[in-house]
């Protein structure tokens, strides 16, 4: 037998037994990681589908839901001819953004909230951002507030992960839409620290931190 042909078959013995070894280390030490990718990819499933909004019942003593709006107050909205094409153009948000001082008073006035206030502790926001097609109408607005943990900054950087994801093909708008208005704090709780760092770094939100 030539002695390089044994000699490269003694090396790639050694090197798939080191990988037996060293695989099952890497799985241990990644696996908080590699569960919130899988976890991330299964809310992130979905086709291209019209999404729905109930109607906006309610005006006033309206209450956040934990981490969300009051759905009756606050079901959201969605300009409905917004597309992938239209959402992933630089500047697009800037250019369709109007809410008014007066609409900001009166969303406050609908929760009872006392307006002015301190500086930073809430945020008019969109439910659906307007990097995904979401519209400014009161029924798609409500105060977030920056405090507890996660508040309205970890939404804005789960809506600029989703706003990337759906420019990259990823995901389908409609499902980016449906899953920011129902279940933004679990997909921030799977997004990968390298990539909100990334995010943190790429949009810079007033409220920094």
């Amino acid at each position: 037998m030539n002695k390089s042909f044994l000699k490269n078959i003694i090396l790639t013995a050694l090197c798939l037994a080191l990988l037996a070894v060293l695989y099952p280390i890497y799985l241990e030490i990644h696996k908080e990681e590699i569960l919130k990718e899988d976890l991330l990819a299964a809310l992130l499933e979905g086709e291209k589908e019209p999404l729905y909004f109930n109607e906006r019942t309610q005006e006033s003593d309206c209450k956040a839901q934990g981490l969300l709006p009051d759905k009756d107050c606050t079901p959201g909205a969605i300009f409905p001819n917004a597309t992938k094409d239209e959402v992933c153009v630089s500047g697009y948000s800037a250019t369709v953004r109007n809410v008014p001082p007066s609409l900001k008073k009166k969303v406050f006035a609908e929760y009872n909230i006392k307006y002015p206030l301190p500086f930073g502790s809430y945020e008019i926001d969109h439910l659906i951002p307007l990097a995904l097609g979401g519209s400014n109408d009161i029924a798609n607005l409500w105060p977030k507030s920056a405090e507890p943990f996660p508040g309205f900054y970890e939404k804005n950087i789960t809506g600029n992960y989703l706003h990337e994801e759906v420019c990259k093909g990823n995901i389908v708008l409609s499902v980016a839409q449906e899953r920011i208005a129902t279940d933004w704090f679990l997909i921030y709780n799977n997004i990968s620290e390298k990539e909100i760092k990334e995010l943190k770094l790429k949009y810079r939100n007033w409220a920094d931190r």
